[in-house]
């Protein structure tokens, strides 16, 4: 029961962290309070399903757990209504963002753990449920989605999934290993936007 509810609180700040990245997206893209939903929400809780679908876990979690959808929708709509008060909104949505990336990679590759599953397996779906509400929200606005471009933000998620993984395995504590896995992830996130820290990219020769 309480590694459930530490599950649960983890994910729930997750998610409106994510909602909150995609919800200013939204506003910068000029859509009207549905298309504002719509992008938040779906950034909130698309990864959780993407990972619940991996899972096999049928209906996915957010389309019969309310809370997650009223927590992704209550953050777009405070978004929505008191972005004007936001300074620095493009900086934000890159805090947010990481915030969400941190927190789901972490939590959910800790959870994974407890659960029985092996060290690939919680890797893998603690880093797509991380990326998954990014993808979805950057498709929905037409974008090339971040994870293919974005500074580390693929290998930020990866390096938190295995440090909690890593760290629930030795100590099968949810909360210490998506802290500390969390901590990892936001912070090479926000470390490589900083300093604009890249993979290498392909060589293009040009005749």
């Amino acid at each position: 029961m309480i590694l459930e509810l530490v599950y649960h609180t983890v994910q729930f700040f997750g998610i409106l962290a994510f909602a909150v990245s995609g919800a200013l997206v939204g506003v910068r893209n000029n859509l009207d309070m549905l298309g504002v939903i719509v992008v938040g929400a779906a950034t909130g809780i698309g990864g959780g399903i993407l990972k619940d679908l991996l899972l096999g876990i049928n209906p996915p979690t957010s389309l019969v757990f309310w809370p997650n959808v009223v927590v992704a929708v209550a953050g777009t709509l405070l978004v929505f209504f008191f972005h004007h008060h936001i300074t620095r909104r493009r900086y934000l949505e890159i805090v947010a963002d990481a915030f969400g990336l941190g927190l789901f990679s972490a939590n959910t590759a800790a959870w994974a753990i407890t659960q029985g599953y092996s060290l690939l397996t919680a890797v893998f779906v603690g880093t797509i449920t991380a990326i998954g509400g990014g993808v979805v929200r950057d498709v929905l606005v037409n974008i090339i989605p971040g994870v293919l471009t974005r500074e580390l933000y693929a290998v930020s998620a990866l390096c938190g999934a295995f440090t909690a993984s890593m760290l629930a395995i030795l100590t099968g504590t949810i909360l210490i290993s998506s802290v500390v896995g969390g901590s990892v992830a936001i912070t090479l996130r926000l470390l490589s936007h900083a300093r604009g820290w890249h993979l290498p990219h392909a060589r293009q020769k040009f005749v």
